[in-house]
């Protein structure tokens, strides 16, 4: 018997409806697969998560956490098979139908479901975002996007610009207050909902960690940008709510927002590593088109603070953008 079928008859018994047809929900970018299947009063959606790659308790675990805000309910699971039965959320993602005139509205709906998960934080009972899983991700970018990738693996100068990067980087990250913290709350995990806008996928890898990371991936977007006046305003929107209930914001908004673009850098280097791996590691090439917005979030961010500038001129330089000087080390 085939997984599919063994997966068509747990789901069947557990709905007791018989002979239940599953259609492929979602793609994801991991080994999860995601399939629907019609009821006669309701659909439900079934995660195949086999065992020997995935494991389903971190998603029963944070779904839990995450509890005050609008996640999939959990109808069944079966987690020697790798199998759970969800609550269906939709088809409808925040990326199918953003744009110019319900952008503001959508996004101030997904900040007060930020604001109510990073509420429900406490620490000792998500993983530690701590700095050898930052610098595990960065090094992402070396690896994947300019070894592999780019077949331009660094040179010693290169490498010194790297390392002296990471640090400065780390050191922020590691400073700011921390909460809860999704890692992918972005237009493609959060889905359109008529109750409790927006219905909040895909977290299973949360961990606890520094306060303006998933603002980052909320508004530093990989799959959509928007005007940096309209994130600037957005951001401002975040930390006046924050502030408001308690959350431990810096109290200033200049502080707050470098930590923005510092935590940016972080995650948008280890994005770009992401991407190119599922190139070139697992056949998955739907991820290129977007490594230049990540690129172009990079550099702008790294221009604007002088610790970092290095670091943006070795970006500049790997995607061959012929600058005044060039390194000169």
């Amino acid at each position: 018997m085939t997984r599919l079928s063994t997966l068509q008859n747990w789901v069947s018994d557990q709905c007791a409806v018989p002979n239940l047809e599953l259609t492929p929900a979602s793609s994801d970018a991991s080994f999860r697969r995601y399939f629907r299947a019609v009821l006669p009063d309701r659909s439900v959606v079934v995660m195949d998560a086999p065992p020997e790659h995935e494991d389903c308790r971190p998603f029963i675990h944070v779904a839990g956490l995450f509890a005050d805000v609008h996640v999939p309910k959990i109808h069944a699971s079966d987690l020697d098979q790798g199998f759970l039965l969800l609550e269906d959320l939709g088809s409808t993602t925040y990326l199918d139908v953003l744009d110019a005139d319900n952008a503001r509205a959508l996004y101030l709906d997904a900040i007060d479901a930020l604001v109510r998960i990073q509420l429900a934080s406490r620490p000792g009972v998500l993983p530690d975002y701590d700095a050898a899983l930052l610098t595990r991700e960065m090094s992402l970018f070396p690896d994947w996007f300019a070894g592999t990738h780019l077949k331009k693996p660094f040179t010693l100068a290169q490498r010194k610009v790297w390392d002296e990067a990471v640090e400065l980087i780390v050191a922020n990250v590691l400073a700011q207050p921390k909460v809860f913290v999704h890692r992918d709350y972005h237009s493609r995990n959060l889905m359109l909902s008529a109750g409790d806008n927006p219905g909040v996928i895909d977290f299973q890898d949360a961990v606890y960690g520094p306060i303006t990371y998933d603002l980052v991936s909320l508004l530093k977007d990989a799959y959509v940008e928007w005007d940096e006046e309209f994130c600037l305003d957005l951001v401002i929107r975040y930390w006046e709510k924050a502030r408001k209930a308690g959350l431990p914001v810096d109290p200033s908004i200049d502080q707050l927002y470098r930590d923005y673009e510092w935590m940016g850098v972080q995650r948008h280097l280890k994005v770009a590593g992401i991407f190119a791996r599922l190139y070139h590691r697992d056949g998955k090439d739907g991820y290129l088109n977007d490594i230049p917005r990540v690129l172009t979030y990079l550099k702008r961010a790294c221009n604007r603070y002088v610790e970092l500038r290095p670091l943006g001129e070795l970006i500049r330089d790997l995607s061959g953008e012929v600058t005044a000087t060039g390194f000169t080390f």
